[in-house]
């Protein structure tokens, strides 16, 4: 399909893909998002990077029933952050409809979580563990569920979270449509497809062996102390745009980060044993293009959509052959090339081996650089640190920047209900429904979103205006 309006989609929900920059359905969107719409169960084999969030968000959001106030789809994601991505990903995508997600998933409060589930809730997306949890506790509704997805299945089993998917799956209404995604298929999860599924449609997205005609890949020789020292001569002979340097433990990053910010390069660390809201403001630092390097672990390896990475670095070889893979898909994404250097120290060439036979290509050795190519590169890299990295394009600036999202000082202690906020906005001139978006009632205070170029119009008439018969604060929110 040469655009998304061959789907017959509603225009809020084309408006939002406009705006987020969606033109031509990939591989899988074109696959999946008719028999999605259709409601068939579907088994999906595709690797990372192929656009598979919007191959079920889209027909999803096109699906929902806005007006009911139990949950209506459920998706399952292995990590924390591909569950807070997932959830942006969808929230953007279902904006134009009012379509309400949220995240579920460990390390965060409960409390602040069972807040948001007593609200309308269209989607929740969450970790299996976490999801659990509130299920068993009965802090989330299931009776509605009318769509599972189960998100990157194959890591799930890696991660020994299987169990808890059959747990969940056990406790989820019968009659609802299952679609799982992963990059491949183990017989275990062939066993979990047969027992929970109705006659599922199997669709596999040829993968291309890692791309290897986007992504340039080579490794060096080198003993693991010289490695620091030949990092620094990759730097200033490549000179990246955008990097994220992999390592295989936390205390690994540590090091290295420590390393890095002693030579005054721009970079931030990443790996599991930071704080969530730590984790997160990192992804989003290094989204926006804040640093030129990224230090993780596999953290950042899966289901991190980052643009313009140009190259990936494996500063330890993962043991894993399939996190290869992955770590590797974060360059030379949406047909761009990338740059995937890998360093291997002579006791570890039968990974190298296993990644090879496993990827079906001879990975190149690569000489060290001269000392002529890292002189000349230096002075070039040094001149371009004169300047602060290159902001990223946030694919959903455009969609924010017609919303207008108003802070009202009042919420539930003081009892206002959606009603009540509808009424005083609607009742401003020029102003209907269809100029209102989320409305999000907290305990102490209210956040909606205004659509098009009607925010400073309500902001300026709500400072004159009563909800519920009182005075309240109104302004700007400030996130």
């Amino acid at each position: 399909m040469s655009n998304f309006n061959e789907f017959k989609l509603s225009t809020e929900l084309l408006k939002s893909l406009d705006k987020l920059g969606y033109e031509n359905p990939s591989q899988v969107q074109e696959k999946v998002i008719p028999l999605a719409l259709e409601d068939k169960d579907i088994i999906v084999k595709s690797e990372t990077g192929s656009g598979k969030t919007a191959a079920f968000a889209i027909p999803l959001c096109e699906k929902i029933e806005i007006e009911q106030k139990k949950p209506q789809v459920l998706v399952l994601t292995p990590t924390r952050e591909l569950a807070v991505q997932v959830k942006e990903d969808m929230s953007n995508i279902g904006r134009f409809k009012k379509i309400r997600c949220a995240a579920i998933f460990g390390k965060q409060p409960m409390n602040v979580q069972i807040n948001e589930l007593k609200q309308r809730i269209h989607v929740i997306v969450g970790t299996p563990g976490r999801t659990l949890d509130h299920i068993d506790k009965g802090n989330l509704n299931l009776e509605g569920i009318k769509y599972l997805i189960i998100d990157e299945a194959d890591e799930m089993l890696n991660m020994g979270f299987i169990d808890q998917v059959e747990a969940i799956l056990d406790k989820l209404p019968k009659n609802r449509v299952t679609m799982l995604f992963s990059a491949t298929m183990d017989e275990e999860i062939e066993n979990l497809c047969n027992k929970h599924m109705v006659n599922p449609i199997k669709i596999e997205i040829q993968s291309k062996k890692v791309t290897t005609e986007k992504i340039k890949q080579f490794y060096y020789e080198i003993e693991e102390d010289k490695k620091f020292n030949l990092l620094n001569k990759i730097i200033y002979t490549e000179i990246p745009e955008s990097c994220i340097i992999f390592c295989s433990t936390k205390e690994g990053v540590n090091t290295l980060f420590q390393k890095m910010q002693s030579r005054d390069y721009s970079c931030i660390a990443l790996h599991g044993g930071m704080e969530q809201k730590d984790r997160l403001a990192a992804i989003k630092k290094f989204k926006r293009g804040e640093f030129h390097f990224m230090i993780a672990t596999d953290v950042a390896a899966r289901g991190i959509h980052i643009e313009d990475i140009t190259h990936v670095i494996n500063y330890n070889i993962p043991m894993e052959k399939e996190s290869y893979v992955h770590r590797i898909g974060r360059t030379g994404r949406a047909g761009s090339e990338g740059t995937a250097i890998t360093f291997v120290n002579p006791k570890e060439y039968r990974f190298l081996s296993e990644i090879e036979s496993y990827i079906g290509y001879s990975i190149p050795r690569r000489e060290l650089p001269s000392k002529e190519e890292v002189e000349q590169g230096k002075e070039l890299f040094k001149e371009k640190m004169k300047f602060k990295p290159k902001p990223k394009q946030d694919k959903s600036a455009e969609l924010n920047r017609e919303i207008t999202k108003i802070y009202i000082g009042a919420g539930k202690k003081k009892k206002i209900r959606v009603g009540d906020i509808v009424g005083a906005i609607t009742s401003i001139e020029g102003i209907s429904m269809e100029d209102i978006g989320i409305i999000d009632i907290q305990d102490i205070c209210s956040y909606v979103d205004i659509f098009g170029k009607k925010g400073k119009i309500v902001l300026e008439a709500l400072q004159r205006k009563t909800i519920k018969g009182k005075k309240v604060k109104v302004q700007k929110a400030l996130k």
